[in-house]
């Protein structure tokens, strides 16, 4: 089971992969969790969900930036809280999403469906567009449900009442209209599909995961609560 966790893709924090004990904490958390839900099992990019969590926990006990700490400084009792806290925050954020990653992916095709609706809604030409290069129900309204793409969002998005999966629709909607501009410019499949693969985010901060999130929560007063507006 060990092997097949793909640690390579941590690169929010790399730092926190120079000691041992650092990657026996993941692996224990994924491991535990893989084991206890056996319908999915492990899938790359739930490595990415634990770590904002363990940094989250972390800053508990530290008063400096934790890209320039040893975590394995800390005492055994402050590492396994981290764990602990880490742990059933990542199982919590998974518990009510788990079958986007089951076999055939119902939940994601469910959201992906209620995606396309949700955005005829707020920009019927946007969509338009969108489904005339071809893309209509395709990967890459699922890159916008994926969740190893947004881990900066999830970590915010857990404080929702209704719980991730039900917020995540309007952040995945206000993500895809933030792109309007660009992907309206996109004329064929192949333009769109390097656009949404290489989208200027890597340099995202607090600001504009904030601005991005605003419009999420515009978004879902504005259509959840008002259902005659969000189904035909």
């Amino acid at each position: 089971m060990f092997p097949s966790l793909d640690f390579g893709v941590f690169n929010l924090f790399a730092s926190l992969r120079k000691t041992v004990i650092d990657l026996s904490i993941f692996e224990r958390i994924l491991f535990i969790w893989a084991i206890r839900h056996p319908a999915s099992g492990y899938v790359q990019g739930i490595n990415d969900l634990v770590t904002p969590f363990f940094v989250v926990y972390v800053f508990e006990y530290i008063e400096e930036e934790v890209e320039n700490f040893d975590v394995s400084s800390l005492e055994e009792e402050a590492l396994r809280n981290i764990e602990a806290d880490s742990f059933w925050c990542m199982s919590k954020l998974l518990d009510g999403i788990q079958d986007n990653y089951t076999f055939a992916q119902p939940g994601i095709q469910r959201k992906v469906k209620a995606l396309e609706e949700l955005v005829s809604r707020i920009d019927v030409i946007f969509l338009a567009s969108y489904r005339s290069t071809n893309c209509e129900s395709s990967e890459h309204v699922q890159r916008c449900i994926s969740l190893h793409r947004y881990t900066g969002v999830n970590a915010l998005t857990e404080a929702e009442p209704e719980g991730f999966s039900h917020f995540h629709l309007y952040v995945c909607a206000a993500f895809l209209v933030r792109w309007r501009k660009e992907i309206l410019e996109e004329r064929d499949f192949q333009g769109l599909m390097i656009l949404l693969q290489n989208l200027p985010t890597m340099h995202w901060g607090n600001e504009e995961v904030s601005v991005l999130l605003a419009e999420a929560y515009r978004l879902k007063f504005a259509f959840a609560d008002a259902p005659n507006h969000y189904k035909r």
